[in-house]
């Protein structure tokens, strides 16, 4: 039996979706939908009707405007479409958004200091015994020999290198575990947060389990990130206010369009702004 994936079902009395009269098909709204992950399939076809409708009352002013299309095309060889064209025109000319100066940007940094820091940085090693969850006889085999070596270790903390050497699945072992220099985000969730429970010289006190199978951790040394000064980070701040202000001016356009067009079929309330990328 084949899958698909199936829109849902409107009734038939029930309004189609239309902007000042202009009709949005359903098969339009149908191949939207994939491009707005929702919790149920009622919420993406909704999100994906307000997306269009955006589209639509955006369209419709560029052309009461006379706005001709001029495309553009990308570095990769890409080009605008006649629709996307009058859409960035529109946009350009009508949306103006002001350029966070300096002060503003400075304002924010003092007001976000924790954000702007270097990452913690840890010096590591593990020994990995592989196992997969789902196979539970080698699972269990994998966790009572990383339990035995963990034990072992407790008692000649010295060998870690030479039990790794033999023990560990992982490439590390010909370094005798060394996983070198580490930052948040390059391991596995639970990997991270034993390594973060660590002082420098400490083994994990049980065995960490993650989707590869079973460790032995050790940290060797912990780096503590710091604070970057505004000059490094100056212009991602400005970058940053700048598309923050940009969505919130092209959210009060939308809506403005919204509020004097004649819209059926789908409730746009505040949902129309962030649909416009």
């Amino acid at each position: 039996m084949g899958c698909s994936i199936r829109t849902p079902n409107l009734d038939a009395g029930q309004a189609r979706v239309s902007v000042n009269g202009v009709a949005i098909e359903r098969a339009a709204i149908a191949r939207e939908v994939q491009h707005h992950p929702a919790p149920s399939p009622t919420a993406a076809w909704k999100r994906a009707a307000q997306a269009l409708v955006v589209r639509e009352l955006l369209l419709q002013e560029a052309r009461r405007l006379g706005l001709a299309p001029a495309p553009r095309t990308d570095a990769a060889g890409r080009r605008e479409t006649d629709e996307e064209a009058l859409i960035r025109a529109l946009v350009e000319r009508e949306v103006v958004t002001p350029v966070p100066d300096e002060e503003t940007c400075r304002r924010y940094y003092e007001q976000n200091r924790h954000r702007f820091r270097s990452p913690d940085i840890c010096e590591a090693a593990h020994i990995l015994f592989a196992a997969r969850r789902d196979d539970a006889e080698a699972f269990a085999a994998a966790r009572a020999q990383a339990e035995a070596v963990l034990a072992l270790l407790r008692e000649r903390p010295g060998a870690f290198a030479e039990l790794a050497r033999i023990h560990s699945a992982c490439p590390s072992a010909a370094q005798g575990g060394n996983l070198g220099q580490i930052t948040p985000g390059e391991t596995t969730p639970e990997f991270e947060a034993a390594l973060v429970a660590l002082a420098p010289g400490e083994l994990t006190p049980e065995p960490v389990v993650t989707r590869y199978g079973v460790h032995i951790i050790r940290l060797a040394q912990r780096h503590p990130g710091r604070e970057l000064p505004f000059a490094l980070v100056h212009a991602r701040i400005a970058a940053y206010l700048a598309v923050a202000v940009e969505q919130r001016a092209m959210a009060q356009y939308v809506g403005v369009l919204a509020g004097r067009a004649t819209i059926t079929g789908v409730e746009m309330g505040a949902a129309a702004g962030p649909l416009v990328q």
